[in-house]
């Protein structure tokens, strides 16, 4: 986390050059930092290639009176550069949870474990069982 500071731009190889997984966020309220992510997303690719899952975060959504960006700018901005797109507030807690769920969900191999832990699931019936049949003598036996 540089937070956009350029005298950190020298550093960011090294932190992305063994990097499975890159968040570049940008502040709704700010379109500099809007305008800056496409430089930051194609260090990452410059880097990485396509070895690297890259997701767009929109933060601030608490300052909706303040936007500058919105959404639809988000996720088109999202899809012009292939990467994955949500908007959060880190500081109400919205969507955070959300963003590491879908970037989990993306890494290589979830899939195979999702498929993995939908065939070891066996259906049990929690129906009411039969009571047993009683002859006329009242014993089941």
């Amino acid at each position: 986390d540089t937070a956009g500071q350029e005298r950190f731009r020298s550093l960011i190889p090294s932190y992305i050059r063994d990097s499975t997984v890159a968040v570049v966020v940008y502040d709704i309220t700010n379109v500099n930092s809007f305008q800056q992510t496409t430089k930051w997303i194609d260090d990452v690719r410059t880097e990485r290639g396509s070895d690297v899952i890259i997701m767009l975060v929109g933060n601030k959504t608490d300052l909706a009176d303040k936007r500058q960006i919105t959404i639809e700018e988000g996720e088109q901005r999202a899809k012009e550069l292939n990467v994955m797109f949500i908007e959060t507030s880190a500081k109400t807690g919205y969507n955070v949870k959300q963003l590491f769920r879908r970037v989990a969900a993306a890494l290589p191999g979830m899939e195979r474990m999702q498929e993995t832990s939908k065939e070891g699931m066996i259906d049990i019936k929690l129906d009411k069982p039969q009571e047993p049949q009683t002859t006329e003598g009242g014993c089941s036996c």
